[in-house]
Order: C-alpha cells, then sequence, then structure tokens
C-alpha cells in the first residue's frame, strides 16, 4: 500500500489484458452494471472463482484484477470481484475475512463517490475490524496477508472510519480515483 503512487507515475496493472468498464458504478449516475441492460456487464456471467491461497495471491486473477480495478477507481467492480472470492472461500475463516475487508474498504469507496460520509466511516470501520481480527488469527509477527500490509490497511481503514483522512471530493467523471493510496502488494 503505498501514498499517491499515482502522482508518482502510471499505477501499474496486475491484469493487463483484463479491460476495465467504461464507467465505475455510482448510485443513481449510471446503469446499475448487471441488472439494467445499459448496464456495462449486463447479461454476463460471473466466471467460477478457484479457491485463492493467500501464500499464492499471485496466482489468483479474480484477486489480482481486484487490485486493478480498485486501484483505478472502480470500487464498485472491485467489491464485486472480491465478492466472487469471498463466496469460494465460503465466507468464513481468515481469509474470508480479509477478502470481506477489501470488499469493505471498495463500498467505503463508493460512499466517497455517492457523497456520503457517515457510510465511507461505517464501511471504513468494519474494515478495519475485519483487518484486525484477521491480524489476530496470523502467526505472531506476520503482516502481509494475500501480499497486503495489515498495519497499514488497519491504520489507513481506521483513519477513514474516524473522518481523520482527506478524500478526493468526488467530481462525476465515469471513472475517480478517490483514496490518496493504492493497495500494492509485496
Amino acid at each position: 500500500m503505498n501514498a499517491d503512487e499515482g502522482e508518482q507515475g502510471e499505477l501499474p496493472r496486475f491484469v493487463p489484458d483484463e479491460p476495465f468498464p467504461p464507467y465505475s458504478y455510482v448510485t443513481g449516475r449510471f446503469p446499475h452494471p448487471t441488472r439494467d441492460p445499459a448496464g456495462h456487464s449486463f447479461g454476463v456471467a460471473p466466471l467460477p472463482c478457484a479457491l485463492p491461497d493467500p501464500k499464492h495471491w499471485r496466482d489468483s486473477r479474480p484477486y489480482l484484477y481486484g487490485l486493478d480495478l480498485f486501484n483505478h477507481g472502480y470500487y464498485w467492480e472491485a467489491h464485486e470481484a472480491w465478492e466472487g472470492i469471498w463466496h469460494a472461500l465460503g465466507r468464513t475463516g481468515t481469509a474470508a475475512d480479509f477478502i470481506k475487508g477489501l470488499i469493505k474498504l471498495a463500498a467505503a469507496g463508493v460512499k466517497v463517490r455517492e457523497g456520503r460520509p457517515p457510510g465511507v466511516q461505517r464501511h471504513a470501520k468494519r474494515a478495519a475490524e475485519l483487518f484486525r481480527k484477521t491480524a489476530g488469527e496470523l502467526t505472531a509477527g506476520t503482516d502481509f496477508y494475500f501480499g497486503l500490509s495489515l498495519s497499514q490497511l488497519i491504520a489507513t481503514a481506521t483513519a477513514f472510519s474516524h473522518g481523520g483522512l482527506v478524500l478526493n471530493a468526488p467530481s462525476g467523471e465515469p471513472v475517480e480515483i478517490v483514496f490518496p493510496f493504492v493497495l500494492l502488494p509485496e
């Protein structure tokens, strides 16, 4: 996780052969991606998601594509990509809690775009709780999970949950990066 990677240069892509949608969904501003015939994913069946291994996260295209989507301002779409993983994990356990934390962080991005600070804080608080729970279930001294620093995720989500970090104001563009950080696994 790095602060303002976008200002230093082009953001990396982890699945460069997977195209981005034409817009990032925001309620009331764009067609619902899957329910509206004009939606960017209408009629597209989600691909089955293989069970990801936290130690071999580089092999999980859905996880990596979720990172691409999140880092490039597609928060609703990142949420959807990670939700498939969460379901594949059975929605319980350490890995599922971690992925659910990412889902909540993406949901906070959606709430920023909707201009709903209480929603941002609520989702960020839940993300921090899930990242803390994940950290508590790992071997002592382990900070990285699925390639990401849990301590950084916890600190960032906690700060957003208290309204302690400045978010980029939504401008109404089809795609907007609203967080001052990117998720870069190591």
